[in-house]
């Protein structure tokens, strides 16, 4: 097969899929490619504002720190309800340095021990409201 004949078959795939893209779009498939907004009827950990830090790993840290201390928060007050109310941003990155398990602005949380850390409050919290 020729260059020309490979370049046109490929341009071929090409047309191909996105006719495939646009018939799934049309089907109820995605429309935009921005991301979901999250219920905030439920209660959960929101995520960190992106302006909290431009390093996904940091934000993903401070989100787990905030789950650990409104855990605590929760337990230490018996309360029962959504704990991610009484906690803000703020506090978390006020209050980090106790987390910080490196000297390397990049990496200064262990992310994997925080959420740890964090579920197994969880499961203390849900221990006791089940009571």
């Amino acid at each position: 097969m020729t260059r020309a004949a490979t370049v046109y078959c490929f341009a071929l795939m090409i047309a191909a899929s996105s006719i495939s893209v646009s018939a799934q779009t049309s089907q109820g498939g995605f429309e935009t490619m921005a991301q979901p907004t999250e219920e905030q009827s439920e209660c959960k950990v929101p995520r960190p504002p992106k302006d909290l830090d431009s390093f996904a790993y940091i934000r993903n840290g401070y989100r787990e720190i905030m789950r650990i201390e409104a855990y605590q928060n929760s337990i230490d007050t018996a309360f029962c309800g959504c704990p991610f109310a009484e906690v803000d941003w703020a506090f978390v990155v006020e209050n980090n340095e106790q987390y910080i398990t490196s000297d390397n602005p990049k990496l200064p949380f262990d992310v994997i021990e925080l959420r740890s850390h964090a579920d197994s409050l969880e499961a203390v919290l849900d221990e006791t409201c089940e009571r």
